[in-house]
């Protein structure tokens, strides 16, 4: 099994030594617009080649984990490029833009969209390890677009990492990912901006900041050059919750205001709820699981 990784970060290295762990006879290829990431990689035992243009009809898959605009531009000429048999993946955090990008093309069925929810603050080949993907949620968009063999391969594929897998509509991915994942990343960055703003004394801010500053603002540590290709693409989605994200901002500041301590416990208390919702998102994950 010849396994092309294009964007030798996070997810691609993660992807890759996932590949080596468990699937046999998997080799990996690689390349990055960063020459030095390529030479971490080799170095790492990440990829065992790298994947120049001569190479590209050999793989058998082919995953695109590249910001999501550079993700775009590339896909076509990957399909145009690949044997009959080989399957195109991109990992990005929108499929709205992608899903229409290929569309039309002769070889849409040896494609597959999909979102691994995975990840943390960290980044390049060095961030990579197998067990990233362990138990988390691989979500797969068009799946009826993606030829029946191909897909099949790649479910297996993705269960032997341990994945929960979930079909999602892009647009409806596009939505709810604003929400869960997009929005918290916007309040992580202007968080931390905010308070390396109004707190100049650096020392004060690591000597007073416990884990909950330190697990909020932990987002506003991704690299705004994956990040901002995202905003970009998921644009409206995330107008719309950032619209109302500052609503209750400004409800919470007018009731601090005005000394309405009772709406503030009110409001608190209602939030709480989040805890039932996620432990039974939990539960739920556990059963599926066993």
């Amino acid at each position: 099994m010849n396994i092309g990784i294009i964007g030798l970060g996070l997810i691609g290295g993660s992807l890759a030594l996932a590949s080596k762990k468990y699937t046999l006879g998997s080799r990996c290829y690689g390349r990055d617009i960063n020459p030095t990431h390529v030479k971490q990689a080799l170095t790492l035992g990440i990829i065992d080649e790298e994947l120049t243009d001569a190479k590209l009809p050999q793989m058998d898959i082919v995953i695109l984990a590249v910001p999501v605009d550079i993700a775009c531009e590339l896909v076509l000429t990957l399909l145009d490029n690949l044997n009959d048999n080989a399957l195109v993946m991109d990992v990005g955090s929108t499929k709205t833009g992608i899903c229409e990008r290929v569309s039309v093309h002769p070889k849409r069925n040896q494609f597959l969209a999909t979102h691994p929810i995975a990840g943390t603050e960290f980044s390049g080949p060095s961030a990579a390890y197998p067990e990233l993907f362990l138990e988390q949620t691989q979500i797969l968009c068009e799946t009826s677009f993606t030829r029946p063999d191909l897909l099949e391969w790649a479910l297996q594929w993705f269960r032997s990492m341990s994945m929960r897998i979930k079909e999602m509509d892009p647009k409806a991915h596009d939505q709810h990912i604003a929400y869960v994942s997009h929005l918290s990343h916007v309040s992580s960055f202007m968080l931390g901006k905010t308070v390396m703003e109004k707190e100049k004394d650096e020392r004060a801010i690591f000597d007073m900041a416990g884990s909950g500053f330190a697990s909020t603002v932990r987002l506003a540590k991704s690299s705004p050059s994956m990040w901002t290709p995202i905003f970009k693409q998921n644009r409206e989605n995330l107008l719309e919750v950032l619209t109302e994200y500052i609503e209750n901002l400004s409800a919470f500041k007018n009731d601090l205001e005005q000394q309405h301590y009772d709406q503030l416990y009110q409001t608190m208390e209602a939030t709480n709820a989040i805890r039932s919702i996620l432990a039974g998102i939990n539960e739920n994950n556990t059963k599926n699981n066993n």
